[in-house]
């Protein structure tokens, strides 16, 4: 693969997943537009690497409270009143943080570890159809815009218990199909559930880091086999330098603004995929 193809899309992965317009239909299109060879299912695993790298550089301060609360090796109180727990963007959420964040966390991974087990073939094959991703992309973009619009913020992530971390778990195992979107199908069920919209990205971000990891161990083996080359590198790098902006810059934009633009934006997708099949 050429270095400019694995840096376009390495860009395209740091920003879709994270962004609710789906990583990995983006990753099928850009060859589907430009007609270059699908890199296939292990080349986007490669680039998830990159976006683990993203989460974790991000969100490091949280983890070491999640793991300080899940240990009890302090308590929440000295947690709050922590100088050095983390900084000032992120001291409110820290606070927010039930005991058995990492509980919660993992419950809800469960069903995407489990869809992910027993529809791998499809998902590197038939999941992968353009009409397929017209489809995704359009319909969990309206619903997206639907709970966004008329659910109302009364929730945050100290709010969410098991049966929470359950629902948005089966939403995230859904995204295995492209174009549905693993951060905007778990911020759907977020909303949906009343979370307002910082909490629902912020859970969504942390709930990705222990499935990408996965995916990135399950294949790692696959990738070395297919070689390791300068051109794969430099997706895995830009995929986590765009990762680590997009989830930055998303955060601030919500906390102003609604999802809708994204909606429009998968819409219009939508339109210019149906548009490029019937020009051939």
């Amino acid at each position: 693969m050429e270095t400019i193809q694995s840096i376009v899309l390495g860009v395209v992965q740091g920003l879709g997943e994270f962004l609710p317009i789906s990583s990995t239909a983006h990753l099928v299109l850009v060859p589907f537009f430009t007609g270059w060879e699908d890199p296939g299912l292990a080349f986007d695993v490669a680039l998830h690497a990159g976006t683990l790298l993203a989460v974790l550089a991000y969100f490091w301060k949280d983890w070491i409270v999640i793991s300080q609360l899940t240990l009890g090796s302090v308590s929440k109180l000295k947690i709050e009143n922590s100088k050095s727990a983390l900084d000032e963007e992120n001291s409110d959420f820290e606070k927010e943080y039930p005991n058995d964040i990492l509980w919660l966390l993992i419950a809800a991974t469960i069903p995407g570890v489990l869809a992910g087990y027993f529809l791998e073939d499809l998902a590197g094959s038939v999941f992968r159809n353009p009409w397929m991703i017209v489809f995704t992309l359009s319909f969990f973009g309206f619903l997206l815009y639907l709970f966004d619009k008329y659910m109302k913020q009364r929730k945050n992530i100290g709010n969410i218990g098991f049966k929470e971390a359950i629902i948005i778990g089966l939403s995230q195992a859904i995204a295995i199909i492209p174009g549905v979107s693993r951060s905007g199908v778990t911020i759907t069920a977020s909303r949906a559930l009343g979370l307002d919209r910082v909490s629902s990205a912020r859970f969504s971000f942390l709930l990705s880091t222990p499935i990408i990891f996965g995916a990135t161990v399950k294949q790692f083996p696959y990738i070395l086999n297919n070689g390791v080359d300068g051109s794969l590198i430099w997706g895995v790098v830009v995929s986590a330098v765009s990762g680590y902006l997009a989830i930055k810059y998303l955060i601030k934009f919500v906390q102003k603004s609604s999802y809708k633009i994204f909606f429009w934006y998968r819409l219009v997708l939508a339109s210019i995929i149906v548009l490029f099949i019937y020009i051939g």
